[in-house]
C-alpha cells in the first residue's frame, strides 16, 4: 500500500538521521573529554559526560525508530510506540542532565583550568551542537518523528550546558566566578524542558487522542466526498507521533458494494493526504435521505434528454422523491466542458462530482470511459435512460435497476 510505503520511507530517513546523531554526539563527547582532561577543566569534563549520556539517548532513538519499522504478528497495530519508549528514555536523560548542571551550580569548578584550550573546544562544540540540534528539530517536525524532535531538544539542552561552561571559562579568565549563577538558571530550564517532554510521552503511552485540529481536517476532508452525507464519529489516538483512526461515516448509497468501494478509496486518500495517519478504518452506514439528486444529460435549456454524455451542452438536475421515484422539481445547468477538445470525459466527470450527484443517467451513446470510472469509484449510480422523459428515468429508479457496468 502507498501509505505504508510512505511511512516506511519516513522511518528509514529518520533512522539515518538518528544514526548520524549518535556519531556527532560521540565525537563531541570525545573531543570535550580529551580537552577537559588536558586543560584540567572539571566543568568541560562534566559537559563531556553529559554528551556521553546523549550518545545513549541517541542510541535509544535509533533503536526505537528501527523497531517502529518492523512488523510482527503479535503487534497488528505496528511497533510505532517503540519510538515513544525511546522518547521516554530521552526525556529521563534530559532530567538527569538538569540534575548534573544543578550539581555544578552548587559545587562549582575546582582549580584553575587552561582556559585557552578549554574555551576553544567549548565554543566549537557549542556551534556544532546548536547547528545540528536546529537541523534535527526541523527534520523531526517534517517527518513527524517524536524521537528526532526529542533528540534535537536534547542537543539544545546540551548546548545550554556547554554555554554554562563557556561562561565559567570566560569568567575564570577575568577572575570572576559566574558559573554557579548561570548553571542554576539553566538547570531549571533544562528540568522544565525534560519534564514537559516526559509528560507528552506519557500521554502518548496512555493512548492520548489525536490533535483536535487534525481530527477536524480529516472530518472535513471526508465530508467533501460526494457520497458522504456526514461523519458521525472520528476517533483517533497517537502512536509514536503518528495516528491510528476509526471513523463512522454515513453514505448516500444503499448499495453494500458501493459502500465498500467508497470506504476503500477514502482510506487510501486519507493515507495520501495525511502522511501521519498510518492506519485508518472506515465503517460505513447507509443514509435515509428522502430525496435523490439525479443528473441527466440534456440537449437544450428546456431539459430535453440527450443520448450523448460528455458532449451534452446541458445537464438536467432532478430532485427525486426516494420513496415514490417521482421527480419533485428540476433545474438545467450548462455543461462548461461540452466543447473541450481534450480530456472532455475527465473534465465532465470531475465537474459532476463537485455537484454531489447520487445518480447519473446515460443515453444510448454510452458514457465516456474516464468519466464512468470516476463516477463509479466515487459511488455514484449510473442508470441507463429508457426514452427521453423524466418519467422513464424515474421508472428505472423505482424498479431498482442495477448500475450500468
Amino acid at each position: 500500500m502507498k501509505a505504508h510505503e510512505t511511512a516506511q520511507k519516513e522511518l528509514r530517513s529518520a533512522q539515518k538521521r538518528a544514526l548520524f546523531s549518535i556519531f556527532v554526539n560521540a565525537s563531541l563527547a570525545g573531543a570535550k573529554g580529551i580537552a577537559g582532561f588536558a586543560a584540567g577543566s572539571a566543568s568541560l569534563i562534566g559537559d563531556a559526560l553529559h554528551s556521553a549520556t546523549d550518545v545513549l539517548a541517541s542510541g535509544a532513538a535509533f533503536v526505537g525508530l528501527w523497531l517502529a519499522g518492523r512488523r510482527h504478528p503479535s503487534f497488528p497495530y505496528g511497533l510505532y510506540k517503540a519510538e515513544t519508549v525511546a522518547t521516554l528514555i530521552i526525556s529521563i536523560v534530559v532530567i538527569l542532565a538538569a540534575y548534573e548542571i544543578g550539581r555544578w551550580a552548587i559545587v562549582g569548578t575546582p582549580g584553575a583550568p587552561n582556559t585557552t584550550l578549554a574555551l576553544t573546544v567549548a565554543v566549537a562544540s557549542l556551534i556544532i551542537t546548536v547547528s545540528f540540534g536546529l537541523y534535527q528539530l526541523a527534520q523531526g517536525r517534517k517527518l513527524g518523528s517524536t524521537a528526532l524532535v526529542a533528540d534535537a531538544r536534547d542537543y539544545l539542552v546540551d548546548g545550554a550546558s556547554t554555554l554554562v561552561v563557556i561562561a565559567s571559562l570566560i569568567g575564570e579568565s577575568f577572575g570572576y566566578h559566574l558559573e554557579r549563577y548561570a548553571a542554576g538558571a539553566v538547570s531549571l530550564f533544562v528540568f522544565w524542558a525534560g519534564g514537559t517532554l516526559l509528560f507528552r510521552t506519557l500521554k502518548d503511552l496512555m493512548d492520548a487522542g489525536m490533535d483536535p485540529e487534525e481530527q477536524e481536517k480529516i472530518s472535513s476532508y471526508l465530508k467533501a466526498h460526494p457520497q458522504v452525507r456526514s461523519v458521525e464519529d472520528c476517533m483517533g489516538r497517537t502512536a509514536g507521533g503518528r495516528y491510528i483512526i476509526n471513523l463512522d461515516v454515513i453514505l448516500h448509497t444503499t448499495s453494500h458494494e458501493v459502500a465498500d468501494r467508497v470506504a476503500d478509496r477514502l482510506e487510501e486518500e486519507l493515507y495520501a493526504e495525511f502522511p501521519r495517519v498510518v492506519m485508518a478504518h472506515i465503517r460505513t452506514h447507509h443514509g435515509h435521505s428522502v430525496t435523490i439528486r439525479r443528473f441527466v444529460p440534456a440537449q437544450d435549456e428546456s431539459g430535453k434528454s440527450s443520448e450523448h454524455f460528455a458532449s451534452a451542452p446541458y445537464f438536467r438536475v432532478e430532485t427525486v422523491d426516494a420513496g415514490t421515484g417521482n421527480v419533485l422539481h428540476f433545474e438545467v445547468l450548462p455543461n462548461p466542458h461540452s466543447d473541450a477538445e481534450k480530456t472532455k470525459g475527465l473534465l465532465v466527470g470531475k465537474w459532476l462530482l463537485e455537484l454531489d450527484p447520487d445518480e447519473v443517467c446515460i443515453g444510448s451513446a454510452g458514457v465516456n470511459k474516464t468519466a464512468g470510472y470516476l463516477l463509479r469509484e466515487a459511488g455514484v449510480r449510473l442508470l441507463e435512460m429508457d426514452g427521453t422523459l423524466c418519467a422513464d428515468v424515474a421508472h428505472l429508479h423505482s424498479s431498482n435497476e442495477t448500475p450500468a457496468s
